[in-house]
């Protein structure tokens, strides 16, 4: 067995742990003497941290540095949450849980911590993927990693990263684009273009989500995030349509009273801006 070289020293460790324990200390004493914290249960902080994942994203596609220390502090403060409640009922604590994950994380860098050689990040995540599928306790099939209830366009990227990590996938981003094409097509199909009717809306639904599914595909091949594309393309529209109501009140009317042709005159003032 090798080890590659270990990280160098980090000077400002012992400041970190400091840190870590202090947060300790005050999740213990907030779960003595708070009443809100004391009420608190696994259960009932779920849907908290999800909403503190959505502005943890949000921070990030901002790129704003602050909000980012700020959310992340918030989602820490849930995860030592979590496990003082473990704690409490025997199942385990912060320590087991910071132990499992780097248990995890030297068994699926045999790379790192082994003789596995992986030159490129292809052959890390190919890798990774069949360690999961062999670990005790792991996915028993190539997707069952995939949360049930993650977003529906999140969960196609995940689904079909896990399956290039099987090496089921497109050989090359010309076939891709071809599917993209040939669903569109079949989209096209069940939609009467030019009266705007759908003549089976079950055919329809379904052949419009293989467009977006293969669109994620071929978004894949071309580097790009696209949950972090068309969270960018909400964020451009809010911002021009905001200018809209901003500007029609500048001019002493209200969007309900504008045609269609003067907020178009609008939009393209937002877009120049």
């Amino acid at each position: 067995m090798h080890h590659k070289p270990l990280a160098p020293k980090d000077n400002n460790r012992e400041k970190k742990l400091e840190a870590f324990d202090r947060l300790l200390t005050i999740m213990d004493e907030l779960r003595l003497n708070c009443p809100w914290d004391k009420k608190q249960t696994i259960e009932s902080l779920r849907h908290l941290t999800i909403e503190e994942t959505y502005e943890l994203s949000d921070a990030i596609i901002e790129n704003d540095l602050s909000e980012i220390k700020k959310e992340l502090g918030d989602i820490m403060l849930h995860m030592v949450f979590y496990s003082r409640i473990a704690d409490e009922k025997g199942a385990f604590d912060i320590s087991d849980v910071l132990h499992g994950v780097c248990d995890k994380l030297v068994h699926r860098h045999p790379h790192i911590y082994g003789d596995v050689k992986a030159d490129n990040e292809e052959a890390v995540k190919a890798n990774w993927e069949k360690i999961k599928l062999k670990e005790k306790g792991g996915n028993k099939t190539v997707l069952g990693g995939v949360p049930k209830s993650l977003p529906a366009l999140v969960k196609a990227m995940r689904i079909q990263e896990k399956a290039r990590g099987a090496g089921f996938d497109w050989e090359e981003r010309g076939q891709v684009w071809e599917k993209v094409q040939e669903e569109l097509n079949e989209f096209k199909e069940q939609v009467d273009i030019e009266k705007g009717d759908i003549t089976n809306t079950d055919e329809a639904t379904e052949e419009f989500g293989d467009v977006i599914f293969s669109l994620i595909n071929y978004a894949r091949f071309a580097n790009i995030n696209p949950e972090e594309a068309l969270e960018k393309t909400n964020k451009k529209f809010i911002k021009r349509f905001n200018y809209i109501e901003t500007r029609s009140k500048e001019i002493g009317k209200s969007l309900s009273d504008m045609s269609l042709a003067e907020m178009d005159e609008l939009w393209e003032e937002a877009k120049k801006k």
